[in-house]
């Protein structure tokens, strides 16, 4: 045979990497939608932050890391940190939807693909969690 041989475990990794980028396109467009919603004063997220009762500036803050963690997720060498990021900003939402006694599927969800993103660009955490813990 003259050809470079494949094995499945090739055909495995290369759908593991498409995977990852859609489910980070994903994350990308609802974070940015709903960051840039919070941003402006859409008039559903100044209702939700006045019900969670932290003011509004809970609001502001929380559009600006969302949409923060949406260009990490563009930054192949910043995804997996950007989605760590977002999976701790989820947990709180989900958290906080609990405790308010509003269940949120679509937190949940995000959350989930979150973790998955993160785990799936681990080195990429890991390169950024490395450096600061060797000082």
């Amino acid at each position: 045979m003259s050809g470079p041989e494949t094995s499945s475990g090739d055909g495995a990794g290369q759908a593991a990497r498409i995977g990852l980028w859609v489910c980070q396109a994903l994350l990308g467009l609802v974070f940015l939608a709903a960051g840039s919603a919070k941003l402006f004063g859409a008039a559903e997220m100044v209702a939700a932050f006045h019900d969670i009762g932290a003011g509004q500036w809970l609001r502001y803050f929380v559009g600006v890391v969302e949409l923060v963690g949406v260009l990490g997720l563009l930054i192949p060498r910043l995804a997996g940190p950007a989605a760590l990021g977002l999976a701790g900003l989820m947990t709180g939402a989900v958290i906080t939807n609990l405790v308010i006694d509003a269940f949120s599927l679509l937190a949940v969800v995000l959350l989930l693909l979150s973790i998955t993103v993160a785990w799936g660009r681990r080195d990429s955490v890991r390169a950024v969690i490395r450096p600061a813990t060797a000082r």
